[in-house]
């Protein structure tokens, strides 16, 4: 809940609830909700729960809204609501649970394979999505399972049920979301679990960005040759997720950290229809086509931080604070300056 403070000679004294919608008064459907939660739900709202998208609900098919792995392949399952939320919500995902906690791997990997539109094994794209040493054996997946149901709010019946649920030993939570029009914009609040870490927004924080390795191979040269982070196609929205001050880490695909650079004051620029950057300042030696390419191993920046990163995204959450992307960069100059 969000809530207006109001003073009184100069003194808060006051506090007020702001009244919040729905995405049904904004005229959008129950599918936007679930589009909104599978596309961010990585690199913004789970930032700190890791969560790996398999399948969303098909057309007029008796499926929950999103499902998807965690490190340990254990499987979640959403069902979004985007107005008040009653106990009907909890019988719904019990009974999509109770489907798919039967799922074999084989199915699960059917499933991914025809989320992700591509011939990828399950396995190796959860290996390097949570940058494990080993992929998990497929017996390890969907030993286990977890409930999420979300929205606007809930109703007693619904809190009852799912209070009455964890009891038993279910792991099932309500996630309440929220919208707020303040100053002729649009604001989104959301609950995430365990605990809601979000880094705050206005603190200069640590962000390691993919070179986009995967899609074009000049993109890392695109970066190093111009001084810039940048993004492209479907994936240039991340830059925007960057600030300045803020301490980039270039991410290449199979190698590792091959640079640190400081994101200078200014706009994010759109050369194109295809393309957002950032000018930036490199902290460290900038790679060059005409020399084997040095990188920290990912196993290396794991050492250092202290952190498991989600490595399948632009932006590998969790993001540094400040003060761990400052050791990691000094880390990472001393590595590559050492030849």
């Amino acid at each position: 809940m969000l809530y207006k403070l109001t003073p009184t000679r100069g003194k808060i004294d006051r506090i007020e609830p702001v009244p919040f919608k729905d995405l049904s008064e904004l005229q959008q459907q129950e599918k936007d909700l679930e589009q909104l939660i599978a596309q961010h739900m990585l690199d913004v709202l789970f930032e700190n729960d890791r969560l790996m998208t398999v399948f969303q609900e098909r057309s007029r098919q008796p499926e929950a809204d999103i499902y998807a792995l965690n490190e340990e392949g254990e499987l979640t399952v959403f069902e979004l609501k985007r107005g008040v939320v009653d106990e009907g919500a909890v019988h719904q995902v019990l009974r999509y649970a109770q489907d798919a906690g039967q799922w074999s791997y084989a199915q699960l990997q059917a499933k991914y394979q025809q989320y992700s539109s591509t011939e990828s094994k399950l396995r190796s794209a959860h290996q390097e999505a949570f940058g494990l040493e080993h992929p998990l054996d497929a017996r390890q997946f969907n030993n286990k399972q977890h409930l999420i149901v979300i929205g606007n709010s809930a109703n007693e019946s619904l809190i009852n049920a799912v209070n009455y649920w964890r009891r038993q030993g279910l792991s099932i939570i309500f996630l309440p979301y929220r919208i707020y029009e303040l100053g002729g914009e649009q604001y989104f609040e959301f609950f995430s679990p365990p605990y809601d870490q979000h880094m705050n927004p206005a603190n200069r924080k640590g962000v390691l960005f993919d070179t986009c390795r995967t899609y074009w191979e000049e993109g890392i040269w695109c970066m190093m040759e111009n001084c810039r982070v940048a993004a492209f196609g479907d994936a240039k929205r991340f830059v925007e997720y960057v600030h300045p001050g803020d301490i980039v880490f270039f991410s290449h695909r199979w190698d590792g950290i091959v640079a640190a650079a400081r994101v200078k004051r200014g706009s994010v620029h759109a050369p194109d229809e295809e393309t957002l950057y950032r000018d930036v300042e490199f902290m460290t030696s900038i790679p060059t086509r005409n020399q084997k390419l040095r990188a920290m191993p990912f196993r290396m920046v794991c050492e250092v931080t202290g952190k498991r990163f989600y490595w399948a995204r632009t932006i590998k959450v969790p993001y540094l604070s400040m003060a761990e992307a400052e050791v990691l960069a000094q880390r990472l100059s001393q590595y590559l300056e050492k030849g």
